[in-house]
């Protein structure tokens, strides 16, 4: 056998350190087989639940998944929902000094950067497209980011 045949038929089991369990969204293996079993019974009903669930959606979606142009599929596609309200807008209130960012550079500086201080640079970017390029509430705006 391969080291690579022996790394896919990987069985060791790690325990989860108990600091980390606590703030684990799943704190068992039996929670994970849960969840495993009900996305693969019905992983639209289960994609959904989770969507409802974790996601504000300002329309909520009524079409799951439209797969009529595989494989290019389309999840949720008439649900309207604002991307930065919910990956940055929402912790706001609860938790403005936790850490959203860690970024490493290559020379090794690490920059952490709170939800708090998120949300002023995303309004200063904001503010600079809406008056530089005369961006308006509604317009789509696409920023490219290469790696």
């Amino acid at each position: 056998m391969s080291t690579i045949d022996s790394i896919l038929k990987e069985t060791r089991v790690f325990k989860t350190p108990t600091k980390f369990k606590h703030t684990a969204n799943l704190s068992s293996i039996e929670e994970y087989n849960h969840l495993l079993n009900e996305a693969k019974s019905d992983y639209e009903g289960f994609w959904a639940r989770l969507a409802r669930e974790n996601i504000g959606w300002n329309s909520p979606f009524t079409k799951i998944l439209n797969s009529d142009n595989a494989p290019f599929f389309r999840w949720f596609e008439d649900g309207k929902l604002n991307v930065s309200w919910n990956c940055l807008d929402r912790h706001l209130a609860t938790q403005p000094n936790k850490v959203a960012i860690i970024f490493e550079a290559d020379d090794g500086n690490i920059t952490k950067v709170t939800y708090k201080q998120l949300y002023h640079r995303v309004c200063q970017l904001a503010n600079g497209l809406m008056q530089t390029l005369k961006i308006n509430p509604g317009d789509r705006v696409i920023i490219y980011m290469p790696m």
